[in-house]
């Protein structure tokens, strides 16, 4: 090998080789191609570049640029072209930073090019339009579609956060009417949680595409629950104090009680029947804490306790006079009449808290005849009375009226039907 490096020829061809090699490399990065500028310098065009608008977002909108997108045309050499091609840094901007509130044509701006890259952008200008931008606060609406599974009923659903912004262009702000998140609870048997899109909503009930919500995402949580109702709860008071004493008031924890259970037994409920409270042998106030009973298939009550106090006081008395006496019960077919008392009315002796006695009148007490079933002739009668809450009648007041029964002229009375005889 020594022997061929130090023949001169051999090196000599040597070296010609190598810078032929050299001169080939050159010769073929610089080589024009067809349809090109010549000299190693090539074309590329790149479609559907999106134009990136630069400008305040906190004060204004952009509602239409035009055309959206352009077409860049790069011009470089070939290893220039290719870097620029695999990098995908590169981006079309709109500076809208020196312009406010209208209707513009300005020039796009190339960035993310190497200087050794020439860029042309087709079209050079386009047209924008800007608006000012308003912010508007607004209520969570869940809107909770499908049925869940049988038997049960959707609660009241919740979203967290319930109030958000809305930012839209200034010319649509009135138009903004609601903020709804979309929550299906079809044959669910469990509370449904969900992250929900908010979407905001124009007064005929079409999506404000422009709108941008803060935050764009709520949590959802819609409670499944057996089908329920609130109604009024009613403590039943029975007995009453020992003579002497009286119930000034009787107050109430809760006056409703939400009931859970079938719809069909639901759908009858006007009120709901709580607990006994027993009045009788007090003497002095007392608290009572009860359960309230679960009735005719309720599963649930909510509220499932009471506490009623009893306040008890000195009882004081006060005759009512001249109370007119009421027939109840009377056939259609007779007349019936008091006797006696010959006035028809009755005094009375009440005894209660002197708050309630002192407002009493008589016509507040009501003194009842009942007639039902009675033949014609006369019959005496025990006098039963309707007092107000909480009032009772004196000591020693156990009346009786006598009434008379006659026929109507003109008319047969109504005979009771014949008793058929009995079987042999």
């Amino acid at each position: 090998m020594d022997q061929w490096l130090r023949n001169t020829n051999v090196v000599k061809v040597i070296s010609l080789i190598i810078g032929i090699l050299l001169w080939a490399v050159v010769r073929a990065d610089n080589a024009p191609i067809a349809g090109t500028g010549g000299a190693g310098i090539l074309e590329e065009k790149i479609g559907n570049v999106a134009v990136t608008p630069k400008y305040d977002t906190d004060q204004f909108y952009v509602v239409q640029v035009d055309p959206p997108q352009v077409t860049l045309s790069l011009t470089g050499r070939d290893s220039a072209l290719k870097k620029v091609m695999n990098s995908g840094t590169y981006s079309v901007e709109l500076d809208l930073t020196k312009v406010g509130k209208g209707e513009y044509l300005l020039p796009v701006t190339p960035v993310g090019f190497p200087s050794n890259v020439t860029v042309k952008s087709t079209p050079a200008n386009v047209r924008v339009v800007i608006d000012d931008k308003k912010n508007k606060s607004m209520p969570v609406t869940v809107n909770v579609t499908g049925i869940p599974a049988v038997g049960l009923k959707a609660g009241q659903p919740v979203a967290k956060p319930k109030q958000v912004t809305v930012s839209v262009p200034s010319r649509i702000y009135d138009e903004v009417e609601s903020v709804r998140a979309d929550v299906n609870v079809e044959k669910a048997s469990s509370p449904v949680s969900s992250k929900v899109k908010l979407v905001a909503y124009n007064k005929d009930g079409k999506p404000i595409e422009t709108a941008v919500i803060n935050p764009a995402v709520v949590e959802v949580e819609v409670p499944i629950t057996s089908p329920f109702t609130l109604v009024p709860l009613q403590v039943k008071l029975v007995g009453e104090p020992p003579r002497g004493y009286a119930v000034a008031s009787v107050r109430q924890s809760t006056d409703k009680v939400t009931v859970f259970g079938p719809q069909n037994v639901l759908d009858r409920l006007e009120f709901y029947e709580g607990p006994q409270v027993n009045l009788g042998d007090l003497k002095e106030d007392k608290e009572f804490t009860l359960p309230i009973p679960p009735r005719n298939n309720i599963k649930q009550l909510d509220p499932d306790k009471v506490t009623v106090n009893v306040t008890i006081v000195p009882s004081v008395t006060k005759t009512l006079e001249a109370i007119p006496l009421s027939i109840i019960g009377q056939n259609d077919g007779f007349d019936t009449k008091v006797v006696l008392p010959e006035s028809g009315q009755l005094n009375l002796t009440v005894e209660g808290a002197q708050e309630l006695i002192d407002k009493l009148k008589p016509q507040d007490v009501q003194g009842i005849l009942d007639v039902s079933n009675l033949p014609p002739g006369k019959h005496e009668v025990p006098v039963t009375w309707n007092l107000p809450t909480f009032v009772k009648k004196g000591p020693q007041q156990d009346f009786k009226a006598t009434v008379e029964i006659s026929a109507k002229p003109g008319k047969q009375p109504e005979t009771p039907p014949a008793t058929p005889p009995a079987a042999p």
